[in-house]
């Protein structure tokens, strides 16, 4: 989904004989649609002679070369290398004109102010640098974003403190924020906001279309006595584009934690029903929406842990990704939303009530294996729409998994999945739960102990033989254990006979032991339970004896010298000789 927005843009050279203001808006093209659209506007240096230059060069240069940056890189470190390399390019050409004068006798100089503004997912990031200006016209209010580098106030001001191709380093200010649809940009140029009043300003951006408006501006500030070039860009939003795990960090960074919540606070419009849950890094809560009337689950940190950096931008890409996952199908998942205009930092998820299948193991309650394949089937259709995201789940077990009081079965926690995009504390996390991990997760080398989609297959695996027979296959590892693997389990036929023997070998083939003997994908485990007796699989060939313990040689070898060497003495001291 991409911007809908309306934009205008009008200049005038004013009052002087040449012009050297330029503005630009670029929308991306259709595979460039994630890194959203960017407009920017220049204020040339006029005593240099070489204004207009720079400003056109730097304008242009930006917009078309900000969408050749990696799409992994944040909006203000884009804009920042684009911005640098322009820099560096004027302060060259510079450089290289020592010693050319000007028909006033100035040095020859190309520099410019510049003003460019990022729409990316639900937010925005301005980048700034000299006396060009960028408003943000919200609900009837106009507040003005940046400030000016100049060595004084504005109508008396005598020269900028910063400007693009000034010094060979240039400092930039960076404002971020959140849009809201409604929202209205307006970037101007002293030849506008030095001649117009903060509330003329706002009353003339929202005349008529976006472009009326800037014919507005520009128009009352050349004939309300404006000294410069006049030139105005108005950028309207009226529709967001899809949001972007950069939206959830920067709320997550800026947004504050909410304090304890108890029945009957709101939050938001969010009136909190119960306190579910709390973990010392998480707080759950029950919270109806008085808007809609829809109940919701509410996230948050744990007090403790609200000025912990990892925490938050965990929890914000955990947000992101939830409603990445969920966005256009949320079958066999807990569906995430995305906070409306939040005054904290939090994320929500929609309410089900109902239990998970751990509380329903632990009460002893006893599936009936019909019902337990149907369970199983949804698991891992969700876990195979999930690994067509790219994203590795790394924690499926009974826990996270939840039958509704609808019927359904719901896969849900995606706290520490890994999308390719989560934080570096979270990719180096050893996460998951030990008694579900795969025996190549236990490996010391750390290319081999990686968790992918094979990971989840096997915590599906073992959470599937636990829902048949209440036992886990290679029994309950703590957490300070090291898991071993050294027998194949049972198969859950000799522990509940009713299990089909075509499920068993499902079940053997999911947890074996040897990972090439596993399945690969979540569509191959789907396609065997979902053919179930029609077409059985084989079943999985036993480990070898040398493969679930590679010194079981040595020790027999070890064992029978043991043997011999105590009949060898028994012979020489007991036996008579003749």
């Amino acid at each position: 989904m991409s911007f809908d927005i309306e934009v205008g843009q009008s200049t005038h050279r004013g009052p002087r004989d040449g012009l050297e203001d330029f503005a630009a808006t670029a929308r991306p093209a259709p595979q460039d649609e994630a890194w959203g659209v960017i407009a920017a506007i220049a204020d040339g240096v006029s005593t240099g002679g070489l204004g207009l230059e720079a400003a056109q060069t730097t304008v242009l240069g930006l917009v078309s070369d900000y969408y050749a940056t990696p799409a992994t890189w944040d909006t203000s470190v884009a804009l920042d290398r684009v911005i640098a390399a322009q820099n560096a390019w004027l302060v060259d050409h510079n450089r290289r004109r020592q010693g050319v004068k000007t028909d006033t006798g100035q040095a020859m100089t190309a520099m410019t102010t510049l003003t460019a503004l990022v729409l990316r997912g639900h937010g925005f990031t301005l980048a700034h640098v000299g006396d060009s200006r960028a408003y943000l016209i919200r609900a009837g209010e106009c507040t003005q974003l940046t400030q000016d580098h100049t060595l004084g106030p504005l109508e008396f001001q005598n020269g900028l403190t910063r400007a693009v191709g000034l010094d060979d380093g240039v400092r930039v200010d960076y404002i971020e924020g959140d849009l809201q649809i409604g929202d209205t940009f307006v970037l101007t140029t002293d030849g506008v906001h030095g001649a117009l009043k903060a509330k003329q300003l706002r009353a003339l951006s929202e005349q008529g279309s976006a472009q009326e408006a800037c014919d507005a501006l520009v128009s009352k500030a050349v004939n309300g006595g404006g000294r410069d070039n006049a030139t105005a860009l108005v950028i309207r939003i009226k529709g967001l584009a899809a949001a972007l795990l950069e939206d959830a960090e920067r709320r997550g960074r800026l947004l504050p934690v909410p304090p304890r919540l108890k029945e009957g606070d709101v939050l938001d419009g969010l009136r909190v029903q119960a306190d579910v849950f709390s973990n010392g890094v998480h707080r759950l809560y029950r919270v109806l929406d008085e808007r809609t009337g829809q109940l919701m689950a509410l996230k948050t940190l744990h007090e403790a842990r609200a000025s912990d950096p990892e925490e938050r931008a965990m929890l914000a890409h955990e947000a992101w990704l939830g409603a990445r996952v969920t966005e256009r199908d949320a079958r066999g998942w807990v569906k995430v939303f995305e906070p409306q205009q939040p005054t904290a930092f939090y994320t929500l998820f929609e309410w089900h009530a109902g239990t998970t299948l751990a509380a329903m193991l632990a009460s002893k309650h006893r599936f009936n294996v019909l019902d337990i394949i149907e369970g199983a089937t949804t698991v891992a259709r969700s876990l195979g729409r999930l690994h067509q995201h790219g994203v590795i789940h790394r924690d499926i077990k009974p826990d996270n998994i939840h039958l509704g009081e609808d019927g359904l079965w719901r896969v849900f926690d995606l706290g520490v999945a890994l999308s390719g995009k989560e934080p570096k504390a979270l990719r180096e996390l050893h996460a998951g739960t030990p008694s579900y991990m795969n025996p190549e997760q236990w490996s010391p080398d750390p290319a081999e102990s990686q968790a992918n989609a094979q990971s989840d297959l096997f915590a599906l695996g073992v959470t599937l033989y636990q829902w048949l027979t209440g036992r886990l296959p290679y029994g309950d590892i703590e957490p300070y254990q090291t898991a071993r693997y050294r027998r194949d389990p049972v198969a859950p036929s000799r522990i509940r006979p009713d299990v089909p023997i075509w499920l068993d070998h499902i079940v053997l083939k999911a947890v074996a032991r040897e990972q090439r003997q596993r399945f690969e994908t979540a569509e191959e485990l789907l396609l065997a339970l979902e053919r179930g007796a029609s077409r059985p699989l084989s079943a999985p060939p036993s480990t070898p004896l040398m493969s679930r313990d590679p010194l079981v040689l040595w020790k027999i070898a070890l064992g029978i010298s043991v043997l011999f060497n105590l009949l060898l003495i028994y012979w020489l001291v007991f036996l008579p000789r003749s």
